[in-house]
């Protein structure tokens, strides 16, 4: 323990977030697996609910001597929109995954780092060239070949992957303006109890009580989650999104192979194809981003 506390103390900035944010890209894969299993027999709007009162129940339990301090904040709207931006991101990723297989709904996602361009643009006033929107363009025409808008497979909750990208993608540049100013335990707090408080509202609705496993499979994903969220707060709190970003990608593995060990599926060839191409404009857009910087003038 003590050799892997010097060797993490050992890394510098961007090889920890590095490793945080595949670290957490590794469990919401976990978590994607088992709300998919449990969409099968109860509302999303009740697994959401899951996720989020199981990790809140947890996070104040294991926190409980250090609530008022840490629920101290100077921007506390900030805080309930970036919450709010990643509730619909669940709610609409949840949802896709209860009429979409893993895979497309995965790929679809991916065009999360595109939207954090445009974003950064509209919202932050970065500087954003022709060739960063070329690749921007062309990750959304990835995506429009996996949704096939116009088709006869074509389903409207295929949009719904694309509406979660565009949510974490409002929470991630939130987050990331916040890192500086509060602590990352704050900013987990306010992430599942906004969550919780949202989805409780709404849950009875569409209530079916759960069996004793799916209690099991529902406070397991809210562990999990949990434990993602705060390494994907970390990460985000000492390396810029820029970087970060083509990690992301590494979610496409992760989601289909769970898909096809647990859930039987296989990508068919518009959705590989369409994912190839939204990594490669993805990729081509982080290259822009994290090495174009250099040069004199923007592109």
């Amino acid at each position: 323990m003590d050799g892997l506390q010097r060797y993490w103390h050992g890394l510098g900035p961007l090889a920890k977030g590095a490793l945080l944010f595949i670290s957490t890209i590794f469990l919401f894969s976990i978590m994607d697996s088992i709300a998919k299993s449990l969409s099968q027999r109860h509302h999303p709007l009740e697994v959401v609910w899951a996720r989020y009162t199981s990790q809140t129940v947890i996070a104040f339990l294991v926190l409980a001597p250090y609530l008022k301090t840490l629920l101290r904040t100077n921007h506390l709207m900030l805080q309930v929109v970036r919450s709010g931006f990643l509730f619909g991101a669940t709610m609409c990723f949840f949802t896709s995954l209860k009429f979409l297989e893993m895979a497309s709904a995965t790929a679809i996602f991916e065009i999360a780092p595109l939207f954090m361009t445009i974003m950064g643009y509209f919202i932050l006033g970065e500087k954003v060239g022709p060739r960063r929107w070329i690749g921007v363009f062309i990750g959304l025409i990835g995506a429009m070949i996996i949704i096939r808008p116009g088709s006869d497979v074509f389903s409207p909750v295929a949009l719904l992957p694309a509406i979660a990208a565009a949510c974490f993608s409002g929470y991630a540049i939130s987050t990331r303006f916040l890192g500086q100013e509060e602590s990352p335990w704050t900013s987990f707090l306010y992430t599942a109890l906004i969550g919780c408080i949202a989805s409780c509202f709404l849950v009875p609705f569409v209530w079916v009580t759960p069996s004793v496993a799916d209690i099991g499979r529902m406070s397991f994903m809210g562990v999990v989650g949990g434990i993602g969220h705060l390494f994907l707060i970390r990460a985000f709190t000492i390396t810029e999104a820029s970087y970060l970003a083509p990690f992301g990608y590494l979610t496409l593995i992760f989601n289909s192979l769970w898909a096809f060990l647990f859930f039987a599926e296989i990508p068919d060839s518009p959705t590989i194809l369409g994912a190839a191409v939204i990594v490669g404009a993805g990729v081509y857009v982080w290259y822009r981003e994290s090495f174009g910087a250099k040069a004199a003038k923007p592109d």
